[in-house]
Formats: C-alpha cells, sequence, structure tokens
C-alpha cells in the first residue's frame, strides 16, 4: 500500500488546516500508511487552550486528538516553525516529533506521495 504525507501549513483559523486533518484522517480509516507534517503557521493548530468559539470555527483539537485513534502514528512538527514562534513542546496538545529543517527532504522521499495544503 502506498504511504501518504500530508504537511499542513496554515493557521488554525483557515479552512485547509481543517482539510488537512480531515485528508490524513480519511486516508489512515481506508488502511493508507498515513503520517502528517505540522509546518510554517500550521504549528499553530497544535497549541492548547485555542477557542474556536470566537472565531466562529469548530475546534480542531478533536480531529488532532483523533490522530492516534485512527492509526496516523507518524505525527511530526517542524522544529524550526517552532522555534520562530516561540512555541514549546509542552504547549501542544499532541505529543509531534520535532524533524528538523535539513530532514525533511529526507523525509519526503519516505513517503510515496506528499500532500500539501
Amino acid at each position: 500500500m502506498r504511504s501518504l504525507l500530508i504537511i499542513t501549513r496554515q493557521p488554525p483559523a483557515r479552512p485547509a488546516a481543517r482539510e488537512a486533518l480531515d485528508v490524513a484522517l480519511a486516508a489512515a480509516a481506508f488502511g493508507v500508511p498515513t503520517g502528517i507534517l505540522f509546518m510554517d503557521d500550521g504549528v499553530l493548530q497544535l497549541l492548547k487552550g485555542q477557542d474556536a468559539e470566537q472565531l466562529q470555527l469548530k475546534a480542531l483539537s478533536a480531529n488532532l486528538q483523533a490522530l492516534p485513534i485512527f492509526d496516523v502514528e507518524d505525527v511530526m512538527v517542524c522544529h524550526h516553525s517552532m522555534t520562530e514562534r516561540g512555541i514549546l513542546a509542552n504547549q501542544c496538545m499532541l505529543d509531534a516529533r520535532p524533524v528538523s529543517g535539513s530532514d525533511i527532504p529526507l523525509l519526503l522521499d519516505s513517503y510515496d506521495q506528499v500532500v500539501s495544503l
């Protein structure tokens, strides 16, 4: 079976943030080996205590917490993006594996398909 990496780069307020999570969950539900990489403003999706109601959106927290349940085992975050935004690992609602910028090309090569949203 072909593997799939979803790269999510959008902040929580953008529809593409939810779409990336939906694609990851749907692929995993069909048995596709799926990973997700949070980069750029996508790392903001991982922050605890977001108030989605204030933005008149549905919270992403339920989708994020469903990733391990759906066997999305490779949950990764760009270390540079986290550092650039002053985010610490203990501020995140998921235990995502940090990936350095130099490791990202190798990571991309390890998946059969890559989708960036």
